[in-house]
């Protein structure tokens, strides 16, 4: 039953079960649950960090739709898309993830933390000023002692991250790592911004039919049309991959 619970693609191991199965997992386990998406994906022969933060979560799930599309064409399979919007709304509904001080979350800027709180608040949903950071811009290696320190004096039984793909992956890893306790370790990216109007705003009708991406296209073509654009080399990684971590491109050019 444990394996045809996961799926190991492109050499990650995605959790295949649904966002409620997600969430009581982190909730009985904690850890750290990424949520890689197409644009971050096609980096996995050139990111060797982000490969290693995949590689050490504890729970991945799978929410690019075109990874899920090409997957079950080539395996004829039927694993099934939760995407990290669909997460986030099942983590909100937990009361202890509700619970004032028992989440900290971790900002991209003041202006989305703004309209983040706001949207949390009309929720029924109150964070503490403590237990909102604002994350700095994490250049190379990420080191952050101020966020371990906060972390290690608060405590929190959840972290949510809502900084960018690529980066809140390797930042996961690095609490995860650095922390003397076990919290849960939501890296959710956008999917709070997609509720709050911090980005365009995704209804559940589309984020089930995976065209979240479309409605970023459409909402800002010169900030996602590239992005998006440039996930298809995914297609041509699964082809060539599918199951296996994708080498390196200095493998790739010494073969």
């Amino acid at each position: 039953m444990e394996n045809q619970l996961y799926r190991q693609i492109l050499g990650v191991r995605f959790f295949i079960g649904t966002a409620a199965q997600s969430v009581e997992q982190m909730k009985t386990s904690g850890g750290l649950l990424v949520v890689p998406a197409a644009p971050a994906l096609k980096d996995l022969p050139t990111h060797s960090a982000y490969r290693e933060a995949l590689e050490s979560a504890d729970l991945a799930i799978t929410d690019s739709a075109l990874m899920v599309l090409v997957w079950n064409l080539l395996h004829r399979d039927k694993i099934r898309r939760v995407s990290g919007l669909e997460y986030l709304r099942k983590l909100l509904e937990e009361p202890e993830v509700r619970l004032p001080g028992n989440t900290l979350w971790i900002m991209p800027t003041p202006a989305s933390a703004k309209l983040n709180l706001a949207w949390l608040r009309s929720q029924g949903i109150l964070v503490p000023e403590s237990h909102v950071y604002l994350a700095p811009m994490y250049h190379g290696e990420i080191d952050d002692p101020k966020l371990v320190a906060l972390l290690q004096e608060l405590r929190p039984k959840h972290i949510v991250v809502g900084v960018g793909g690529g980066t809140q992956e390797r930042l996961g890893q690095y609490m995860k790592l650095a922390l003397d306790y076990r919290p849960a370790i939501h890296c959710i990216g956008a999917a709070i911004a997609f509720l709050s109007g911090d980005q365009v705003k995704i209804p559940v009708w589309a984020d089930k039919m995976g065209m979240g991406w479309l409605l970023r296209c459409l909402s800002s073509p010169q900030r996602y049309v590239p992005r998006y654009w440039a996930a298809r080399k995914l297609v041509g990684l699964m082809l060539r991959y599918r199951d296996r971590m994708p080498e390196t491109d200095e493998k790739v050019r010494a073969a």
